[in-house]
């Protein structure tokens, strides 16, 4: 049912972008068990066990394993739920990114939730595998129940740098939450950029939803400014229902943000604002 729900989500997500060459490769699902290409001694397994020490097979293919190493959360502070005691999932997105005009490879693993937490954790993990693999920084992006790397997954901002992106969501009967962050990789250390909500709702007469894509306008600045647009479409169905549908309805609203020498900067809150209507809508 995950894997469904994760491929009708991001088939409906559109990443158009400058370097197109760059950013061809999206995100896969190797074995695990199987070989890192150009690496024929080391396993995406070896290097999940650099974040999950003890992380095995079971008898049915499902990794598990104890509690992830200490790492912070994304958005910094306080923020994130604790790791479950017991990790395990069946795979993991792998993604080919480079940062600084480096080869450098992201995996996601979502460890699902603790007992006492709604919110799930999922690690997103740097390597380098220019000679012996290592970590580079693992960070904990979930700040829903399911989180995912979006693919493509990244989005290029120059010809020797990528943006990442994952999501994290949640659905119930009539009503699909989704946090989408994006992030930059400086120095080898994640960095968030910002946090983006969307809202989609579907009532008896009608549809509200909310796409989200990007898009990058170079500047000559080091990273490309980026360009982030919600269309917010209400798309009544013809449903005979107690309550009369809305009139169909579309707007686009967007938000540039702008490399200012030391981060990204964000033109406007035109998407703060959407989000709270939408906290309104809940």
């Amino acid at each position: 049912m995950n894997s469904i729900l994760f491929r009708f989500t991001l088939a409906c997500l559109l990443l158009p972008c400058l370097w197109a060459a760059a950013g061809a490769q999206g995100v896969s699902f190797p074995d695990l068990g199987s070989a890192v290409p150009g690496h024929e001694n080391t396993t995406y397994l070896d290097l999940a066990r650099m974040v999950i020490p003890d992380l095995a097979a079971d008898k049915d293919g499902f990794y598990r394993g104890s509690m992830p190493i200490e790492m912070r959360h994304i958005e910094g502070g306080d923020s994130g739920g604790l790791p479950p005691e017991t990790s395990g999932f069946s795979d993991a997105g792998v993604l080919q990114i480079r940062a600084g005009g480096k080869e450098r490879l992201a995996m996601l693993f979502d460890l699902g939730s603790s007992s006492d937490s709604a919110e799930g954790f999922a690690v997103l993990a740097l390597y380098d595998l220019a000679g012996k693999p290592r970590l580079l920084d693992a960070v904990n992006v979930a700040v829903d129940r399911r989180t995912y790397l979006r693919d493509p997954g990244k989005l290029p901002i120059g010809p020797g740098d990528d943006v990442i992106i994952t999501l994290s969501t949640h659905f119930n009967s009539s009503q699909g939450y989704v946090s989408t962050p994006l992030i930059l990789v400086r120095d080898d250390r994640f960095e968030l950029i910002d946090m983006i909500s969307t809202f989609d709702e579907s009532l008896c007469a009608y549809r509200r939803t909310q796409a989200l894509a990007f898009q990058t306008v170079a500047e000559g600045q080091p990273y490309a400014a980026i360009k982030a647009t919600v269309t917010d479409a209400t798309l009544p169905n013809g449903e005979s229902c107690d309550d009369a549908a809305p009139e169909a309805a579309s707007r686009d609203i967007s938000v540039t943000y702008h490399w200012d020498g030391t981060a990204y900067v964000k033109g406007s809150d035109a998407l703060d604002k959407l989000a709270g209507e939408n906290a309104n809508r809940f």
